[in-house]
């Protein structure tokens, strides 16, 4: 089973320091929005989105086809495989944004086996070359995961530990590593969130904010004002919860209250790529998804 399924499975079974910003690349962090009721954003797409029935090249073609400026790729330890994604992006001027770390799901590092840390690590250094190579500017990073074996303060611990390890090389090939808020048992609010990274005093540790993951538990407004500029990246969902069954659905046909949303991120001066995780489809679905980010979130 690959890492990427096992994450989508989990997701699936699982339903129960600012000052230092100006060391970061240009293109990250929250900048000021202009016009102030507008926002400016890159419209992206996770690689998974694109039919696998078809090319590297005619992929990302069809990303940029379909209106999407930005695509976030897995880790990809295969070296020609890496170049061939940076060699088709570049090809048709779409730009991968950022990488979705693979291996912290079978191998979380929060782990007391010395072995599945050590695998965890080691796909996290991938993670960053990759982005090094390809010209991202953050590595998604789901940092620990709870369960029977891992108590919340081990998880807590023993990921801080290992992800300060890996801050000198996200500096040195001036990658973000940004923390992911998923359904892991573990920051379960905005302010646990915003201690778990102010506490690695790095302005190489922020956050990724998944739009959809909160709904369950909280209002991803609230999440957005409360993380402010720790938040670096977006990822777009939408989750309907009825009658004690819950489902991921297109964007604007779930519990987001998109307005709030969008009124947060203004309020907090966010600009950069907001990527879509949905399922995969064909161009005219990718089409429908694109026309709702505008309609949603950009309003041109």
């Amino acid at each position: 089973m690959s890492n990427e399924t096992s994450r989508r499975d989990f997701l699936k079974l699982a339903a129960a320091g600012t000052a230092a910003l100006g060391a970061l690349p240009a293109s990250l962090g929250a900048k000021s929005a202009q016009g102030g009721g507008r926002l400016s954003l890159d419209k992206g797409m996770v690689y998974t989105m694109l039919p696998k029935g078809m090319s590297v090249a005619d992929r990302f073609k069809l990303a940029r086809d379909t209106g999407f400026k930005v695509v976030q790729a897995p880790t990809t330890p295969d070296q020609n495989e890496a170049e061939e994604l940076k060699k088709a992006a570049d090809a048709v001027g779409v730009r991968i944004d950022s990488v979705m770390n693979m291996a912290h799901w079978r191998y979380p590092l929060s782990s007391s086996d010395p072995s599945d840390v050590a695998k965890s690590m080691e796909g996290m250094r991938t993670s960053l070359h990759n982005a090094k190579l390809w010209g991202s500017d953050a590595v998604l990073l789901v940092p620990a995961v709870v369960n029977p074996q891992t108590s919340y303060h081990d998880a807590w611990v023993r990921s801080q530990k290992e992800i300060r390890k890996l801050i000198p090389l996200a500096e040195e090939l001036k990658v973000v590593i940004a923390i992911e808020e998923v359904w892991n048992k573990f920051l379960l609010s905005p302010l646990e969130m915003r201690t778990y990274i102010n506490e690695f005093h790095s302005p190489w540790i922020k956050a990724w904010f998944d739009v959809g993951n909160v709904v369950l538990y909280g209002y991803p407004q609230d999440w957005i004002h409360t993380l402010g500029k720790q938040i670096v990246k977006l990822h777009l969902k939408d989750f309907k919860l009825e009658h004690s069954r819950y489902e991921w659905v297109n964007l604007g046909d779930g519990q987001v209250m998109w307005p709030a949303v969008r009124q947060a991120l203004i309020d907090i001066g966010y600009s950069g790529s907001a990527i879509c995780e949905l399922e995969s489809g064909d161009e005219a679905y990718l089409r429908d998804v694109s026309n709702r980010i505008d309609r949603l979130l950009i309003q041109d």
